[in-house]
């Protein structure tokens, strides 16, 4: 139901292996697992937990320390868990390159730590996710480097602020926890005039659904620790692009040491094999569910791309597979009607996280924008009273009747 189709979109699809027509879920599977062969001929990729690896000669010791030969060094540099890990992530978004993290906010700071310097400038949103929007807000302004949050559907006010000139253009699409949607070809576009690096954090999408580096962004990031673990059991973040580009951030998180630990790479590894099955069932649990709030007496406004009321749905349908398992709506009395009809709810955990296997919920003032005061969360155009809903896999009747029961509190 969710998916919008197209044979423009099917070939937009990363297809690293064209010979050989390689789909999503087997991307999703095979990926990254190929290229090596695994220890004592196991079909699962281990978890390597060993800190150093040993050599037997000094040359190829330094061979392989100076990237001459292929191999690890120490672990906070490379792994080989970790590396099959950035290897599939890279597969599916169409990628040359990957690195990964400790978690997705260390992706992003590590990502900006890279490029940016004193007098450089970002141009960027007011509703990112919370943590991003600190760092813009607090963190580089004392560097002198210099923010402009731009209203996130406000095309020709981003592409002002671009013209202007800017090192780096931020972008989030969707948008957590608003679900707005960014048109990423045409705010790409207007960052390639003034050469600017391009990110866009593609977490809530996932690569299933949109793959930000065929519409013309430079690096894509992911917090890995929603959909891609998708079992909110391991914290960890990737960013994929060229390799030119990635090598420059390998080697600035390897100095400053924010390492994806093996174990957590495991995770993701193994959650990644049914990425494709779960990111389709949460498309269509969404969708299903943003359709029966709609028409709920008590909600005042839905919010997802892949309702037709959606200020951004053809935007959404031109560069998206699915419309993701994310959503936000807004109940009449606000905030002290949420704190009455979510902890009613029986299948849904009221917790600070999204994307994993079961339905998440919880309003803004404790999730993505907690760190946030009631004022920067105004300026950033989130309401108190608003609802962050991470569709699950569960059976959609069962989660209809849930929330249905849980509003009657509020009739």
């Amino acid at each position: 139901m969710s998916d919008p189709k197209s044979s423009n979109q099917e070939s937009s699809i990363p297809r690293r292996l064209n010979e050989k027509n390689v789909g999503q879920s087997t991307l999703s599977i095979w990926g990254g697992e190929q290229e090596h062969e695994l220890y004592e001929r196991a079909t699962q990729v281990p978890v390597v937990h060993s800190v150093s690896y040993t050599y037997k000669d000094i040359d190829t010791w330094q061979n392989v320390a100076l990237e001459k030969e292929p191999g690890h060094i120490y672990s906070r540099n490379t792994n080989p868990t970790v590396r099959a890990f950035e290897d599939k992530v890279k597969e599916l978004e169409g990628a040359e390159a990957a690195t990964s993290f400790s978690s997705g906010m260390a992706a992003i700071s590590n990502v900006l730590g890279t490029f940016l310097k004193p007098g450089d400038r970002v141009v960027s949103i007011k509703d990112s996710y919370g943590g991003t929007n600190k760092i813009f807000n607090d963190f580089l302004p004392p560097l002198n480097i210099e923010v402009t949050l731009c209203n996130t559907v406000d095309y020709e006010a981003i592409e002002a602020e671009i013209i202007k000139g800017c090192k780096i253009l931020y972008l989030e699409t969707p948008t957590n926890p608003t679900i707005k949607i960014m048109d990423i070809k045409r705010l790409a576009a207007a960052a390639k005039k003034v050469d600017a690096l391009v990110v866009v954090d593609n977490t809530f999408a996932t690569p299933i659904n949109q793959n930000p580096l065929a519409l013309g962004a430079d690096i894509v990031l992911h917090s890995a620790s929603k959909y891609l673990g998708g079992h909110a059991d391991a914290l960890g973040g990737v960013i994929c692009g060229s390799k030119v580009l990635v090598k420059q951030v390998y080697h600035y998180r390897e100095i400053n040491g924010a390492t994806l630990s093996p174990m957590d790479a495991y995770s993701f590894i193994r959650g990644m094999k049914t990425l494709k099955l779960r990111v389709e069932r949460q498309n269509d649990n969404a969708m299903t569910m943003a359709l029966w709030l709609e028409k709920h007496p008590m909600v005042e406004q839905v919010n997802y791309p892949g309702l037709e009321s959606h200020a951004n749905h053809d935007v959404a349908k031109s560069q998206m597979r699915g419309y993701g398992g994310m959503l936000s709506f807004s109940v009449k009395g606000g905030l002290d009607a949420i704190k009455i009809f979510l902890p009613k709810l029986k299948y849904a955990h009221m917790a600070a996280n999204l994307g994993c296997v079961e339905t998440v919920v919880g309003p803004p003032v404790t999730t993505s924008h907690v760190e946030c005061s009631v004022e920067e969360r105004a300026a950033a155009g989130i309401p108190e009273g608003l609802v962050r809903y991470s569709a699950g896999i569960e059976d959609i009747a069962d989660l209809i009747t849930d929330m249905e029961q849980a509003l009657e509190y509020l009739c």
